[in-house]
């Protein structure tokens, strides 16, 4: 949903939320992104400017998961809460009334959203902050400012919907680790890691000497890097990054203080 939501640049209008327009998002598009996140029973799912409730009645619904929608209109809140109790599904599933921009994300798996520009621009640092790295996200009709989008779709809608015409445009990314800073590992390795969301760029060196990379790569926690004649795949946790280099077996960083 494209529902009420949120909070305007100045300190005077952080006070009152701004109300956007409601649109109701396609079924078509519901299941679309979704699908894109690759929603499962394991997820938990929150949608930011919920309307109706139908992302997260279908999510529990279609994937099994659990879920939660926020907006800022309470009949709204009211509506879908009726909704998911006539989809069988209100055990799963929960409606707030509340601002999209100050919602906690820490429990979600999966988050969807149907935001304006300048209200994606605000949301983005919460979902880097909060968000669990593999989390998924997925929006609708807009992008993520900055972000590299794992795909990108234009999904044909069967009839011309109010608001939107007759395609809608998905945007799903995943939520990488913080890999920033520089990691040291046995035999001399190093590595300086530049990071803007999921893009990185890596200087490495071993005994001091430069390594040259054809490729660094970050997705979630996942990186790989290669170089002339080696090879490394690992996994970055908060202070360590573990895995494989090519012919020579583990190898672990560690952040250098």
């Amino acid at each position: 949903m494209l529902a009420a939501l949120l909070v305007a640049g100045t300190a005077a209008a952080q006070e009152a939320p701004v109300q956007a327009p409601f649109i109701t998002t396609p079924p078509e598009v519901v299941a679309r992104m979704l699908e894109l996140a690759r929603t499962g029973p394991e997820d938990f799912v929150i949608d930011l400017g919920s309307g109706d409730g139908r992302i997260v009645i279908r999510a529990a619904a279609a994937h099994g998961a659990r879920g939660l929608g926020v907006d800022l209109d309470e009949r709204l809140v009211a509506e879908a809460t009726r909704n998911a109790e006539r989809a069988g599904v209100a055990e799963r599933v929960r409606f707030v009334a509340g601002d999209a921009l100050r919602t906690d994300l820490g429990e979600a798996t999966v988050v969807t959203a149907y935001l304006l520009p300048f209200l994606l621009e605000q949301l983005e640092p919460r979902l880097l902050a909060q968000l669990r790295p593999g989390s998924r996200v997925v929006t609708h009709a807009f992008a993520l400012p900055g972000w590299l989008p794992e795909a990108v779709e234009t999904v044909k809608l069967s009839q011309r919907h109010t608001g939107q015409g007759d395609t809608s445009k998905l945007f799903s990314y995943v939520v990488p680790a913080q890999a920033r800073g520089t990691w040291r590992a046995p035999g001399g390795w190093q590595l300086v890691i530049w990071q803007d969301r999921q893009r990185i760029d890596v200087d490495a060196s071993r005994g001091g000497q430069p390594v040259t990379l054809r490729l660094a790569q970050l997705r979630a926690d996942r990186i790989r890097l290669e170089g002339a004649g080696f090879s490394f795949s690992g996994r970055v946790a908060p202070e360590r990054i573990e895995g494989e280099l090519s012919g020579a077996g583990e190898l672990v960083f560690e952040r250098a203080r």
